[in-house]
């Protein structure tokens, strides 16, 4: 009879087995699929509740992913995440528990498939791909399956002012760094758009030369100077490049999104570098002083800046000349804001021109009244300064009076009577005549006397 129970071919088909007392019986254990703890199952979703979710792995019992192994999520709705009949991978994290259940995690299955694929990627320099689910300090996370990290500074190939627009957005990314220990990933998407890009940019260089004039979109402005996005690469304007006239900070003259003209100075190809210049599309104010002034013209100025040993007056736009602390005063000057102050508007002569140096020698005390100021490039001559006394303008008009030799007749009428006036320089007119007459009647009683003194004889 045993020998009958083991021959049983019923026996090899798994459906019976043998019980403790050798008898048949169904061998429900056979019909279980063999699971391990650490294992990824495929199942099918059967029931979802606000805590957790039932799977069917075709185990005998249907497993338990609580909602804290659903996603990676933070404080996730489990019916936001999986569907009922829905097919998904989790991980047996036990068999059974204390109350005989099996525990699945979905979030931890999704880790090793997705950890497995990323260090796939990293090894192969292949991008991958994830939605952002997180903006934090310095940057956002990804739901790769595994929580990466994108700093801010490669989230695009310029700067990002406001990462918020990026959440919900699905983003291609290369993997920069990977720890399996720390679970760390980092990522960079600057990478995958400078690849894309990396045509562009060469197709860019191979069609640019020095001096070439073109247009360009401000990108980004740094201390030491701005970028300028070349319809797909960025070129350095550098803060010295960027006016003729002194600049403290790039922002004074330019702004974020500003189309500009730029003149290529330099490429450097092999670096995929491109340094511009901004102020060179413009014209030169130096040009202007040679064309337009000369040693010896006296300019109307701004004071800039004044110092220990002068100051500094702004002639045209982007062209300033010293008044050395010797050439403010006839008098001797100690400290020059005795004399100027920042601010003011001077004239000033032009005692140099070092065209080669592009620097200027002025003067302020050799400014003389009257002296003829040379107009700026483009504006009429200014009329001589001319300095006149109040006196010129007095009230009392008889001293010019007195000179005139126009007599003006002024008809007065007092008590209904016309009367006829005449100036008092007519009254002096009469007054000259007369006194010729009074001094000869001397001169002709003389010669009378002597006449007279041979008759006495």
């Amino acid at each position: 009879m045993a020998n009958e129970t083991i021959n049983d071919p019923r026996l090899e088909e798994g459906v019976w087995t043998t019980g403790p007392d050798g008898e048949l019986i169904p061998d429900y254990e056979s019909t279980f699929p063999t699971i391990n703890e650490g294992e990824v199952v495929n199942g099918t979703v059967v029931r979802v509740d606000k805590d957790e979710v039932l799977v069917d792995i075709g185990y005998k019992s249907e497993g338990v992913i609580p909602v804290s192994e659903l996603s990676i999520r933070r404080s996730v709705n489990p019916a936001d995440e999986v569907s009922v009949g829905d097919e998904i991978a989790a991980l047996v994290m036990t068999k059974e528990d204390a109350e005989g259940r099996l525990i699945l995690s979905k979030k931890r299955a999704r880790f090793e498939i997705a950890w497995k694929a990323i260090e796939a990627a990293h090894e192969q320099g292949d991008p991958v791909t994830g939605r952002v689910i997180e903006v934090v300090k310095g940057g956002l996370i990804l739901d790769l399956g595994v929580r990466g990290f994108l700093p801010a500074s490669l989230v695009d190939i310029r700067r990002v002012q406001d990462l918020d627009e990026y959440l919900g957005q699905e983003l291609k990314c290369k993997v920069i760094e990977l720890n399996r220990s720390r679970n760390n990933v980092v990522l960079s998407r600057r990478a995958v758009l400078e690849d894309e890009r990396k045509e562009m940019r060469q197709a860019i260089l191979d069609k640019l030369n020095p001096g070439d004039v073109v247009e360009g979109t401000i990108s980004n402005i740094v201390d030491f100077g701005a970028f300028v996005d070349l319809d797909g690469m960025d070129g350095l304007i550098h803060i010295s490049e960027l006016s003729w006239s002194h600049v403290n900070h790039p922002s004074e003259v330019l702004e974020i999104g500003q189309k500009v003209e730029v003149k290529v100075l330099d490429i450097d190809r092999e670096r995929q570098r491109i340094s511009l210049g901004l102020k060179q599309t413009q014209t030169d104010p130096w040009q202007q002083v040679l064309e337009s002034y000369q040693e010896g013209d006296v300019v109307q100025g701004k004071v800039t800046k004044v110092v220990t040993f002068g100051a500094f007056v702004e002639i045209l736009p982007g062209v300033e000349g010293l008044v050395h602390i010797s050439e403010l005063a006839q008098h001797h000057v100690e400290n020059p804001r005795e004399v100027v102050s920042q601010g003011d508007d001077v004239n000033v002569r032009i005692l140099e021109v070092d065209a080669e140096r592009r620097r200027l020698s002025l003067s302020l005390k050799r400014v003389e009244d009257g002296m003829p100021i040379q107009p700026k490039p483009g504006a009429e001559a200014a009329p001589p300064t001319i300095d006149l006394s109040e006196d010129v303008f007095t009230d009392e008009p008889a001293a010019a009076a007195a000179e005139a030799e126009v007599v003006v007749e002024a008809e007065v009428v007092e008590d209904n009577v016309i009367v006829e006036d005449t100036l008092v320089a007519e009254e002096e007119v009469e007054a000259e005549a007369e006194e010729p007459v009074a001094a000869a009647e001397p001169a002709e009683a003389e010669p009378a006397e002597s006449e007279t003194e041979p008759a006495s004889d």
